[in-house]
C-alpha cells in the first residue's frame, strides 16, 4: 500500500521533528562510547551516520517539496 502524499508529508515533517533529533542523540552517544578514535575515525562515523538515515527514508522524503499532484488544478 502507497502512502499518499499528504500522509507522506505528516510522516517526513514527523521525522525531521522528532526521529532525527533521535538520531542525532543516538549518534553522539554512540561516538561517546568510544575510547576517543582519531578525528578522521570519527569524521568518517559521522559522515557514514549522516548518510544512513536518509537511506531508507528516500521514499518517503521523495517529492515533498512540490505541489499535491492529487490537488485539483486551479485554472486562471
Amino acid at each position: 500500500m502507497a502512502l499518499s502524499y499528504k500522509s507522506r508529508r505528516r510522516l517526513s515533517l514527523l521525522i525531521l521533528l522528532v526521529g532525527l533529533p533521535v538520531y542525532i542523540i543516538a549518534a553522539i552517544s554512540i561516538i561517546g562510547w568510544l575510547d576517543r578514535p582519531s578525528i578522521l575515525v570519527e569524521l568518517f562515523i559521522y559522515i557514514g551516520l549522516g548518510v544512513l538515515w536518509a537511506i531508507p527514508l528516500k521514499a518517503v522524503f521523495k517529492g515533498i517539496g512540490q505541489a499535491d499532484p492529487n490537488a485539483p488544478q486551479e485554472e486562471d
